[in-house]
């Protein structure tokens, strides 16, 4: 097969990732990156073979993510891989091929330093496709308050969600909307860097507010 990848309109990586995307929601973006097999027939809207995954980079949500990195980086210098997407059917392997494509667009088309991501135990998640890729892991202690989802008309949300759709989180507003509204604790995040450059390397890594461990194990055979 030969794959080439690309930016692909925002409207449409959005359409793929919440109709496929496990969590079908659709979240920050800078850049939206496409992976195109050029051996198979051209989608509608393309003319470079079928695209078969769609990545996702936008800036942090939360004014102290970047700082709880190094205190020296700037907003403009982290990205955030918040969606990852490709087609059940992609060869083993495809995941780690496509990021180290858009490692190389990033340092390429950017000046972006840091990349971050999270792996996410809820789903049983623990940061195959990162450790796949060398993202240097950070553990899952770096949240700096407890985070909660909200259960609300059957629906598990996010608080940014709930927020966009009823207004607030406030537990006595929620539940005049549905009496049996929960809310969940949400286990800690793994978390996942990326150092883009060589060059930033060394300093970056003196610089880090959290150590590096060794990367958590994979109990489920799950593929993230």
């Amino acid at each position: 097969m030969k794959y080439t990848i690309g930016i692909i309109d925002k409207k449409i990586a959005k359409e793929l990732i919440i109709k496929n995307h496990y969590s079908h929601k659709w979240t920050s973006c800078r850049y939206a990156i496409g992976l195109f097999d050029e051996t198979q027939n051209s989608d509608e809207l393309f003319n470079r073979g079928k695209l078969i995954g769609v990545a996702v980079y936008g800036f942090p949500v939360g004014r102290q993510v970047v700082k709880s990195i190094t205190p020296n980086l700037e907003n403009s210098d982290v990205l955030e891989l918040t969606r990852l997407w490709l087609l059940d059917e992609a060869p083993k392997n495809s995941e780690s091929y496509f990021l180290g494509r858009t490692f190389k667009w990033l340092k390429d088309n950017t000046d972006v330093k840091v990349l971050i991501s999270y792996s996410d135990p809820m789903q049983d998640h623990t940061g195959v496709i990162y450790q796949a890729t060398n993202w240097l892991y950070q553990g899952n202690n770096t949240m700096l308050v407890k985070a909660y989802l909200h259960k609300i008309n059957g629906e598990i949300m996010h608080p940014r969600s709930v927020v966009a759709k009823y207004g607030t989180t406030k537990a006595i507003e929620l539940k005049k909307i549905d009496s049996s509204y929960t809310k969940i604790e949400m286990k800690k995040k793994h978390r996942y860097l990326y150092i883009l450059r060589k060059s930033d390397r060394k300093k970056i890594l003196n610089e880090l507010k959290h150590p590096l461990v060794d990367y958590p194990k994979n109990n489920n055979n799950c593929d993230w």
